[in-house]
């Protein structure tokens, strides 16, 4: 069965980030269906939000496609939770833009936003959700097929 193309962006995304994750001494996981343990911290999520059609040129389909990529950190070794999370979320976005069509998938990404979140639980931590907008085409008739 064929995959879809923005199943192949996703893949591709998560690709892209999981060498960065590695290097940064985070763990990587696509859609968490629970919350990160202390375990898996430091952590980078990625979370395919939304996939909407934009235009409709003759039998092609453009659509955007939003990804929030959350970059989670604990305090550890006397280094604040913010700064282990923002170099982690800084290394991402550099890997994403450093070939920002996703080596010919799609057409461009562009950052939406970024947010701060700063919980007190069983220790500190920070969680910062970047979002970012991945335009691309399909042909009308085959979402497979890039257009």
């Amino acid at each position: 069965m064929t995959q879809s193309l923005r199943e192949r962006l996703l893949q591709a995304m998560v690709s892209r980030l999981a060498p960065i994750a590695m290097t940064q001494g985070a763990t990587l996981i696509r859609s968490p269906p629970t919350g990160v343990t202390r375990e898996q911290s430091p952590a980078l999520l990625v979370f395919p939000e939304s996939d909407a059609i934009t235009q409709r040129p003759n039998d092609r389909v453009e659509r955007h496609l939003v990804v929030r990529l959350v970059a989670v950190a604990r305090e550890a070794g006397g280094e604040a939770p913010a700064t282990r999370a923002d170099r982690l979320l800084v290394a991402a976005h550099a890997a994403l833009f450093a070939d920002s069509n996703l080596g010919g998938l799609c057409l461009a990404i562009a950052e939406l936003e970024c947010e701060w979140d700063v919980e007190d639980a069983d220790a500190t931590a920070a969680a910062l959700p970047a979002r970012y907008q991945i335009t691309y085409r399909t042909l009308a008739s085959d979402i497979s097929q890039q257009g």
